[in-house]
């Protein structure tokens, strides 16, 4: 697949993700979409990137959607009046353009197995920034804003946005940042809880890759992998129980595969050799975690 939204670049174990799109400030589109979404599912089994970088070329992250495009500029099919019972399967092709795109982006994000920064390098509006709050960290810099503005537009937030955002910045600034579809600058983003780190334009991008070295070099990818995704799902689960069997699964397959000689390591004061690979997930997983 040629990706002409998107410019893939990969260093170190490093994909950095750029939305490529300069000249329409990186307005999101349905290829966008498309193409965000394969590489997330493909990145899984991609054993040579340890981490996902998303920033945007040029001078913005992404200024929303496309609003140029004819017809729906959201993609959607206005002759049909679907209901919610019609979105119980989500893989049904009726479903195609019902689906909102910035959903299937974000799913996509929230499943996959590697640590993804957003390194927010100009303006993020509408799915520009609800896309960011699937992502791990968001790093600002100074040059950015972030407008969740889907209020003054008269529509809803989507990307799975009402789901994450309150998580991030708890539910009465959630509300207060979706009530006043205000765009923030980088510091007001900061004071919220939304970016992370705020940096000068230069180095936004070697500070993104310093915090990817820092959360996964030396680690062991499944173990990585199998701790991102307990912490997203089990902090949603209405019960503790619920994380304990995901618990005792994933501590009983690590126990025996890399945390094996992560504890020899330990005792005998060297770096461990880690093997285990992500694009290989212990058996419980594809069910827990169904394939995007």
């Amino acid at each position: 697949m040629t990706f002409n939204a998107l410019r893939h670049d990969v260093e170190d174990g490093i994909l950095t993700l750029y939305l490529d799109r300069p000249d329409n400030l990186n307005a999101f589109t349905v290829e966008m979409a498309d193409e965000l979404e394969r590489t997330f599912v493909e990145v899984n089994d991609d054993d040579a990137v340890r981490a996902v970088i998303v920033t945007g070329s040029g001078r913005a992250f992404c200024a929303g959607m496309d609003l140029s495009s004819d017809g729906n500029v959201f993609g959607l099919d206005e002759s049909k009046s679907p209901a919610l019972a019609d979105m119980a399967d989500l893989d049904n092709p009726e479903l195609a353009r019902v689906r909102d795109t910035g959903g299937r982006v974000t799913l996509a994000i929230y499943n996959c197995r590697k640590p993804v920064i957003a390194a927010v390098n100009g303006p993020a509006v509408g799915i520009g920034a609800t896309m960011t709050l699937a992502m791990d960290a968001r790093l600002f810099s100074t040059n950015a804003r972030f407008g969740l503005v889907f209020g003054k537009l008269g529509i809803t937030p989507e990307a799975c946005s009402t789901w994450f955002l309150p998580r991030i910045v708890g539910m009465p600034t959630a509300l207060d940042l979706l009530y006043r579809a205000d765009i923030l600058d980088a510091e007001a983003a900061r004071n919220c809880g939304l970016a992370q780190a705020v940096y000068q334009p230069e180095v936004l991008l070697s500070e993104a890759r310093v915090l990817a070295d820092a959360w996964t070099k030396g680690r062991s990818p499944v173990s990585f992998a199998l701790i991102r995704q307990m912490l997203y799902r089990n902090s949603a689960q209405p019960d503790p129980i619920e994380a304990h069997r995901v618990d005792s699964l994933a501590m009983f397959y690590t126990s025996i595969g890399d945390g094996a000689d992560g504890v020899r390591a330990f005792l005998e004061k060297r770096e461990a050799q880690f093997t285990s690979r992500a694009s290989a997930m212990p058996p419980f997983y594809d069910e827990w975690v169904p394939r995007s």
